[in-house]
């Protein structure tokens, strides 16, 4: 099975060396491959170099290594413009293999643009506010930020508005200083992300929002 750019799918596909039949997908069918590699378990899934970088490949990666089903399911890393090649996870070691691609890690947040500026509130379960309209369950919060998971797209640099709560909403204009794509096992795919208020924010009203809602 063969991931990549539509236009260096047939330099890919030499560098595979194989009489097989080759099932191949472009980068932006990450979610149809994921259900072609689930029901069929490929021998060998390659993965172009690029597309193995995006959030996308990196999420593609790190749910075939966690899914002890896909085990048997090397990935290997190629390029059509070099001798590149690498393998991602080998045969027989998904779910405890050293990868070379790190899944994301949601913990740091939003020091990752540098905005750990005040107290980090940790939300229980079930809290959502609505990022552009659209719901995203809270996962952390602070006065001059929030991470949330998100089933619609979400993109760095992206300008967003957040309200908190029902009766008496809270308002804040940011913009997205992180975001990953997740593949998790058993769920819909989501987007995670670190979102930066800057001065926007309703301090007094965001640090009421996170004592009422943090988590036990």
């Amino acid at each position: 099975m063969l991931i990549g750019p539509v236009d260096a799918l047939p330099g890919l596909q030499e560098r595979l060396q194989t009489g097989a039949d080759v099932q191949t997908f472009t980068e932006s069918e990450a979610i149809e491959a994921l259900d072609h590699i689930i029901k069929t378990k490929p021998a060998v899934i390659a993965l172009d170099n690029d597309f193995s970088s995006t959030t996308r490949g990196t999420a593609l990666i790190n749910r075939i290594k966690d899914d002890p089903g896909l085990a048997g399911c090397e990935v290997r890393i190629i390029a059509h413009d070099s001798e590149i090649s690498r393998v991602a996870v080998p045969r027989g070691q998904a779910g405890g293999a050293a990868v070379a691609v790190d899944e994301p890690k949601p913990a740091p947040a939003l020091d990752k643009a540098g905005t750990r500026r005040a107290p980090r509130v940790r939300v229980k379960e079930g809290v959502e506010v609505a990022v552009d309209g659209n719901p995203a369950a809270l996962v952390d919060l602070s006065t001059v930020g929030a991470q949330v998971v998100s089933p619609t797209v979400l993109k760095p640099n992206q300008r967003v508005r957040v309200i908190m709560g029902d009766k008496t909403s809270i308002r804040c204009n940011g913009s997205i200083a992180w975001a990953a794509f997740e593949m998790p096992k058993g769920q819909p795919t989501r987007y995670r992300a670190g979102i930066d208020f800057g001065l926007t924010a309703d301090a007094d009203g965001v640090d009421g929002f996170a004592k009422k809602n943090k988590q036990d």
